[in-house]
């Protein structure tokens, strides 16, 4: 079958995956965690979950460690490896009989990008070129087996003050971040057109919630707070995001590997667009109220404190550092029925309260203890 003529129709095997063996690349990682998380905790899903993740500075397996104790050896598989290892994932994705793969595998700081763009190109363009490159290889024309990419609404570009990025908007990447999203995006869409890979895709807009890695905006701002440090806001606080819950994310993503439609892309949205510095002030308002300054052990004596929001304080802007965005998530909710579970108020007073509760995994995070307790649980299985 051609592709124009496959196009539109649902991809073979829309519907039974929750029976498959899924390799989750980036695992480890904030969103990727969350995913294993959201799907095994699903009553229909009955396959197995392989985490496939190199386990950088932001890949955390302590984000796990429930999902290991209850699943471990049965429903759950860890294989440490790099996507840009074709001969790893030759082998694990022989091995496990992987007939799904949703690749979360990416450097993702717009920051670290400006400063060290070559991570970028090697991990997002040249990771995802191998991944695809063996799945082609290793699937060998199947086409009861999917590959899910996700992406990033930053491959747009920047919005003025009024409309919202669809599935057609044109490409427009403004840092060495998106820019090697847009690859990558790219990369995938061809391995449908010229050799036929089931593949779907999403471009998502920004995600927040538990287990998110302390160095993105909105857990830096609560950690921050909670220490009476600054609260930096770039340039005039004006710049405008679109707020994703993780969860509603990670139940988006499982709804189109179940559902979507073979080579089609599906943009994920929050459709709770805020400035940065209204982020950062309900940030703050919400900290008064679940964790007070004068209740603040961190803060005992601070009486230039009256509240978390006296913290705040404008930095120099970011290169590159685009103004708007925002995601129509109109084709995913009318042909998948997904739709978030979350507003904006009530996914940040839970991920407020879960960063208040958990104050033991941040500091091993920051601590790099992290790490001594991978190499420790598990340099001898995952070698």
């Amino acid at each position: 079958m051609s592709r124009d003529n496959a196009k539109g129709t649902p991809g073979a095997g829309a519907g039974p995956f929750r029976n498959s063996t899924i390799l989750v690349t980036g695992g480890a990682g904030f969103i990727g965690s969350n995913f294993i998380r959201t799907v095994l905790s699903r009553d229909d899903f009955r396959g197995t979950i392989v985490n496939y993740d190199k386990l950088t500075y932001a890949g955390n397996l302590s984000s796990l460690v429930d999902v290991e104790a209850k699943h471990g050896g049965s429903k759950y598989f860890f294989e440490r490896g790099d996507i840009c290892d074709g001969n790893k994932l030759r082998e694990v994705i022989g091995r496990h009989n992987i007939t799904v793969i949703v690749h979360f595998a990416a450097e993702s700081h717009v920051d670290r990008s400006i400063t060290g763009p070559a991570a970028f190109v090697e991990t997002n363009i040249n990771g995802t070129f191998q991944l695809l490159e063996t799945a082609r290889e290793v699937w060998n024309k199947r086409q009861d087996v999917r590959f899910h990419h996700v992406s990033t609404d930053e491959v747009y570009g920047s919005l003025g003050p009024t409309g919202s990025f669809l599935e057609t908007t044109p490409y427009d990447p403004r840092s060495p971040y998106s820019a090697s999203k847009a690859a990558s995006d790219h990369l995938v869409r061809a391995y449908y057109h010229t050799y036929g890979l089931p593949v779907t895709l999403s471009n998502c807009s920004n995600n927040y919630g538990p287990f998110h890695f302390p160095e993105k905006l909105i857990p830096l701002m609560i950690l921050n707070a909670l220490e009476g440090k600054p609260l930096p806001v770039y340039g005039d606080g004006q710049n405008v995001r679109d707020w994703l819950y993780v969860v509603d994310h990670c139940e988006a993503v499982w709804s189109i590997v179940e559902q979507g439609r073979a080579g089609e892309t599906y943009n994920v949205g929050g459709e709770c667009e805020r400035k940065n510095i209204e982020v950062v002030l309900s940030l703050c308002d919400t900290l008064d109220r679940l964790c007070p300054v004068t209740a603040n052990p961190r803060l005992a004596g601070r009486k230039d404190l009256g509240s978390y929001r006296d913290l705040i304080t404008y930095v120099a802007d970011r290169p590159g550092h685009d103004r708007r965005y925002a995601i129509n998530c109109d084709k995913i909710k009318s042909e998948l029925g997904w739709k978030q579970r979350h507003t904006f108020e009530t996914g940040l007073r839970e991920t407020v309260q879960w960063y208040l509760d958990n104050r033991a995994w941040v500091d091993t995070v920051r601590s790099g203890e992290y790490l001594k307790w991978l190499d420790q649980n598990y340099s001898k299985r995952s070698s």
